[in-house]
């Protein structure tokens, strides 16, 4: 009987135009899957299978195609994602970080490392997620496989071992690869000067037997250690002409870990994507940590059973429908109505945590049909099915039907969504100025409490809540005060919820995300009081002790590197007073500056717009979230509650609600 061949889920990551749709397309073809390679600029890759992601040439949404390696006991089948590349849209990389058994890493041998480079490889080393690299593009002119590795082993940080180098052709569709072998010394001494750091052992064994030793002694803890991702084996090539590819195919099967997961264990897997089928029906991506799932078969989700009324899984190239998927595959579920994207299907993988990776979109915009406000139902049930698979476009919209606004990385993000809202849904959409994702902090301590029975208090509750500041990270924090027993779990249950949710709009209509709230009064008519009684009025008491507390709005601020030729220094400086930024004196690094410093985010399109001008086209920016500040003009967002600052408002549509 054949063995069932182990199974490695391969991340394909880089900064945008590095060439990872172009490498997927040619490890599919150098694994017989496809019989010809699809070409990014044609609009005909495998991988980019969006209408839109072809016509623009970039990935949008990640996507699963797999091929198989080697045979008998070595086999492995690879599930490959190909990730985007642009910035805009870290957070479908986000998804897929936490189901990756292994990553390559792809570098532009003509650009080098770019700012995203320098982002996914931080992010890889702090998951511990093993990663190869691979140097692309080295038959384009400009390309240099030298300065690019030594580019990574500096600017990325990280321990590297070159496993091949440009011997003719550089820069050329003729160049050829040559491949390090065991009997080159000079080789056989890096390696072992980069192994010896982490392996004791062999550490002793070169101090006893020098470079003699058997090369599969080091090809043994190579591969240990980079599965480990102690360390990262670098790979040149180009995916165009399929030179050095060979090598990096042996390296992600020698190197990198795939394991056949436990099918007879407790079924235990990941949601990483949601898309909707042909019939509007949610389709469920998940990886299978432990356990095996068929179909027809009762799984938990969120607390509630569903019947998996259809799946499939990824062979050679695209998914195919099957009765069971086990441990280790990605599945494409069906049967699962409100299933979300981070969702755990049966029990919690362990040792897998899923979280915030990248900080959420620190921008937002609103969305107007052009069509006029007869769309704008339309629209709204448009973008909420769009946010089931990406949750990260945080839609509001007030329940009054103001104007929807979603969440932004980037300007790119815009436009991507208004072709996707014009194409699928027939709806033309424009956008409104941009604007920073503001939050609130609590200056001071208020408390406020509502009695039941009291004149001017309609419920049968009695709620009253301290608001303090708390600090920031901390999170909301509910404490009580009240005796225990003094009020039924479920209403108290009711009270900490509501004050979280209403936590998401402060005075100023921002998220209040660190405080302490605790709960000084409670009572309840034992025979009329009900849980909707206490979430009724749980708003009015807390937004009464928020405005006894105050706060205050604060703006995010990115942190930014800025590289670019030291004669555009005074232009650079100029534009950064421009758009607010604090940065810090500039640094040499040869014939260019590196400047570092803080920029308010709705500024950073700005200066990534005037750069190219400002310095010749050599300017780099990189920027990441790093914190909030004290707003510098007062910002106030359209509330999307039903506004408990107004009593008479609130209490108007809490009536007729309840």
């Amino acid at each position: 009987m054949q063995p069932t061949p182990r199974t490695l889920n391969l991340g394909i990551l880089a900064h945008v135009d590095a060439g990872k749709t172009s490498l997927t397309e040619r490890l599919l073809y150098a694994a017989g899957v496809i019989d010809e390679i699809g070409s990014v600029d044609a609009g005909n890759t495998r991988s980019d299978s969006l209408e839109l992601e072809r016509r623009r040439g970039i990935t949008i949404k990640a996507a699963v195609v797999n091929f198989p390696l080697g045979s008998g006991e070595s086999a492995v089948s690879v599930n490959l994602i190909d990730t985007p590349g642009h910035p805009d849209f870290i957070a479908e990389v986000e998804r897929v970080l936490g189901v990756l058994d292994g990553a390559v890493l792809v570098v532009s041998a003509v650009e080098g490392v770019q700012p995203q480079t320098r982002v996914l490889m931080r992010t890889l080393r702090r998951l511990s997620i093993p990663a190869l690299v691979f140097v692309n593009k080295v038959d384009r002119p400009g390309a240099d496989d030298v300065r690019v590795l030594r580019q990574i082993a500096r600017e990325l940080a990280v321990p590297v071992v070159p496993m091949g180098r440009v011997t003719s052709g550089l820069g050329t569709r003729t160049a050829r690869i040559s491949a390090p072998a065991g009997e080159d010394e000079a080789f056989t001494r890096d390696l072992l000067d980069v192994l010896t750091t982490h392996d004791d052992d062999l550490l002793a064994a070169y101090l006893d037997h020098g470079t003699s030793l058997p090369y599969a002694r080091l090809r043994t803890s190579l591969a240990r250690q980079t599965s480990r991702a102690r360390l990262h084996p670098v790979y040149v090539g180009s995916a165009i002409t399929g030179a050095g590819v060979d090598a990096l195919v042996e390296g992600i099967g020698d190197l990198l870990p795939a394991a056949p997961g436990d099918a007879g264990g407790p079924l235990s897997g990941r949601v990483f994507k949601v898309e909707r089928g042909e019939r509007g029906e949610r389709i469920a991506y998940v990886r299978l940590f432990s356990g095996e799932l068929r179909t027809r078969e009762q799984v938990t989700v969120r607390g509630t059973g569903h019947k998996v009324t259809g799946l499939a899984v990824f062979d050679r190239g695209t998914a195919v429908r099957r009765t069971a998927a086990r441990a280790g595959q990605i599945a494409t579920l069906r049967g699962l109505p409100t299933v979300r994207i981070g969702d755990v299907v049966g029990r919690e993988p362990e040792g897998r945590p899923y979280g915030r990776v990248f900080a959420a979109p620190t921008l937002e915009s609103v969305v107007v049909p052009t069509a006029g406000p007869e769309r704008a139902g339309d629209l709204h049930t448009a973008l909420a099915q769009l946010a089931e698979q990406d949750p990260l476009i945080g839609l509001r919209q007030d329940p009054h039907g103001g104007e929807p606004s979603v969440s932004l990385y980037g300007e790119v993000q815009k436009e991507v969504l208004a072709a996707t809202l014009a194409e699928e849904y027939g709806i033309e959409v424009s956008f409104r100025e941009t604007t920073p994702i503001c939050v609130e902090r609590v200056t001071g301590t208020g408390a406020a409490y509502e009695v039941l029975d009291h004149e001017g208090n309609p419920f049968l509750a009695t709620v009253g809540l301290r608001v303090e500041p708390a600090p920031p990270g901390s999170g909301v924090v509910f404490r009580r005060e009240v005796e225990l027993g003094s009020l039924p779990p479920g209403y108290m249950r009711a009270v900490e919820e509501t004050v979280r949710t209403t936590l998401r709009q402060g005075l100023s209509g921002w998220q209040v995300p660190d405080c302490a709230v605790t709960m000084t009064h409670s009572g309840f008519c034992s025979i009329r009081s009900t849980a909707g009684e206490f979430r009724a009025l749980t708003p009015l008491v807390l937004m009464a002790a928020l405005r006894r507390a105050t706060t205050r709005v604060h703006e995010p601020v990115h942190r930014f590197r800025l590289e670019f030729a030291q004669d555009a220094y005074p232009a650079v400086a100029l534009a950064l007073a421009r758009h607010g930024a604090l940065p810090g004196p500039p640094v040499a690094a040869g014939d260019a500056y590196v400047v570092e410093g803080h920029l308010p985010a709705d500024r950073v399109h700005g200066l990534e717009r005037e750069l190219p001008e400002l310095t010749g086209g050599t300017g780099v920016l990189e920027t990441e979230f790093a914190h909030h500040r004290p707003a510098r003009t007062p910002r106030v967002r359209a509330r999307g509650d039903h506004n408990p600052l107004n009593r008479e408002e609130y209490l108007l549509h809490a009536h007729r609600r309840m």
